[in-house]
């Protein structure tokens, strides 16, 4: 399989190329983002080519070529929950909506196996209804869950060109990633629940090479399949 995984320098995107890069199912992997990607330490480094993108809107022809013959994407492009409120709205429906349509009509034609599958990761607090806006960071979460919807949407028009996965996990948590204590608290009082980054990363790169269980992947499935498959 060649997998691309998108927002290649993050911090789920890290894990998730490390693990691939480990993995006999995954012959070749493309982090795809704004920057280079780093190397990690294990694993097979051949497989990975790291392609820089600067406009995810009109893709460069030779991104294009980059990108062609991959059977799978895992989608991490977005501006955090905790970035929110200090970048401009306009740039915040961009990075986290419009990019990641235009990436499934774009793997859409890609030459690879069919279905492509493509995996969204959003958030546990994404809300699809709209006319249900969450208390907390209700905006941002209606925008996520819009951007969610309407994945499943494009995909469902693509004709079996596509099949998406809509992944929401809650607090990822990982040794050495600590947040700010208001933040830390503020999550500790609304109850969301919490998955490791190694076992968010395993769940989806073993959704993306055996298929996917269901198109929306809750916090509770993300855990339970990761821990499966890292036993």
């Amino acid at each position: 399989m060649k997998l691309i995984v998108a927002g290649s320098t993050g911090f789920v995107a890290g894990e998730v190329i490390r693990q691939a890069l480990s993995n006999p199912a995954i012959t070749s992997v493309v982090a795809l983002g704004r920057r280079e990607a780093v190397v990690p330490d294990t694993g097979d480094a051949s497989k990975l080519k790291s392609v820089i993108c600067n406009d995810f809107v009109n893709y460069p022809d030779d991104v294009k070529q980059d990108l062609d013959g991959a059977d799978a994407c895992i989608w991490t492009i977005a501006v955090t929950p905790s970035k929110s409120k200090s970048v401009p709205w306009e740039t915040t429906v961009k990075v986290s909506r419009d990019y990641a349509l235009r990436a499934v009509e774009q793997m859409s034609s890609l030459s690879g196996k069919k279905p492509f599958r493509f995996v969204y990761v959003s958030g546990v607090n994404a809300q699809r209804d709209q006319t249900k806006k969450p208390w907390l960071l209700g905006e941002y979460s209606l925008l996520r869950g819009e951007a969610e919807s309407r994945v499943l949407e494009l995909a469902e028009q693509s004709e079996g060109a596509i099949e998406p996965c809509v992944a929401k996990p809650g607090i990822i948590n990982a040794p050495g990633h600590e947040r700010p204590f208001l933040i830390k608290a503020l999550y500790y009082l609304i109850g969301l629940p919490k998955v490791e980054n190694r076992h968010m990363a395993a769940a989806l790169l073993d959704q993306v090479v055996n298929g996917f269980e269901k198109d929306t992947l809750v916090n509770d499935d993300l855990d339970r399949i990761g821990r499966k498959v890292l036993v």
